[in-house]
């Protein structure tokens, strides 16, 4: 497949310039040449020495990530930057980048895969940035325990450092939102709509506090675990239109 159609289909599908001016990730084609073919893809969620490398080896063409390199664009090329860029040329493996129109979009998104495995329905946007939504909130059809959503979680198995929850909600979880990664930020929405529970990746000091007193529960899978889901997707749509793929684990614990 043309470089370019791999590219503009993606972008296409994704939205991505409807978040040119939310996201501070470039997000498309990071770096690499826009003509050229693409077999084989490879999928990762960081771009890193380590996935670029395994990317490489497995002789893909072209990197599909969630964290790319380039963030508020480039004032200089020097240190760890460089050195990834380098390897990147060297290897001839260009670079694509999906940030926050993967956590967003309703079917391949972050967010989606995690509602999924919650087996959240009647969904709605969630998580608003500017004019767009990075994440989703669902309803299951029967309330269940917040320790049942965490046992779910928990068959993730990504070398996570285990799933958390402040369990200050309901004793029956029904209403859920979710903002994979750093989503914690989120939780002031969360208590105005009366959620149940929020899902993110990973916390922050104040929120355990705010929780309490709001009578939430935040559950905290990881921001590398709930963050596998929009690049898995990806890989498999890219095997629809006939591409040859390699997904790269690399999970940081976190």
């Amino acid at each position: 497949m043309d470089r370019s159609t791999f590219v503009s289909r993606l972008d296409v599908r994704l939205r991505t310039e409807d978040f040119a001016e939310v996201d501070a990730s470039a997000n498309g084609l990071q770096v690499g040449r826009e003509e050229g073919t693409v077999e084989h893809a490879a999928f990762a969620v960081d771009a890193a020495a380590e996935t670029i490398d395994a990317a490489a080896n497995a002789g893909a063409d072209l990197l599909v990530t969630h964290h790319g390199l380039i963030w508020g664009g480039i004032d200089r090329l020097t240190g760890r930057p460089f050195d990834l860029v380098r390897r990147l040329v060297e290897a001839d493996l260009g670079l694509y980048v999906s940030h926050l129109p993967l956590d967003a979009h309703p079917e391949l998104g972050n967010a989606a895969g995690v509602a999924d495995l919650l087996d959240l329905d009647d969904r709605e946007p969630f998580g608003a940035m500017a004019h767009e939504h990075v994440g989703v909130r669902g309803r299951r059809e029967e309330p269940v325990a917040l320790e049942a959503l965490t046992d779910r979680l928990g068959e993730l198995d990504l070398g996570d450092g285990g799933v958390r929850a402040l369990p200050f909600g309901p004793d029956r979880v029904e209403d859920v939102a979710v903002v994979t990664g750093s989503g914690a930020d989120w939780l002031a929405e969360a208590i105005d709509e009366g959620v149940d529970a929020l899902v993110t990746g990973e916390g922050k000091q104040q929120v355990y506090h705010e929780a309490k007193e709001a009578g939430v529960s935040v559950v905290l899978a990881g921001h590398y675990a709930t963050e596998t889901f929009g690049v898995r997707s990806l890989q498999s749509l890219a095997e629809e239109w006939g591409l040859g793929t390699t997904f790269v684990e690399a999970p940081t614990g976190l």
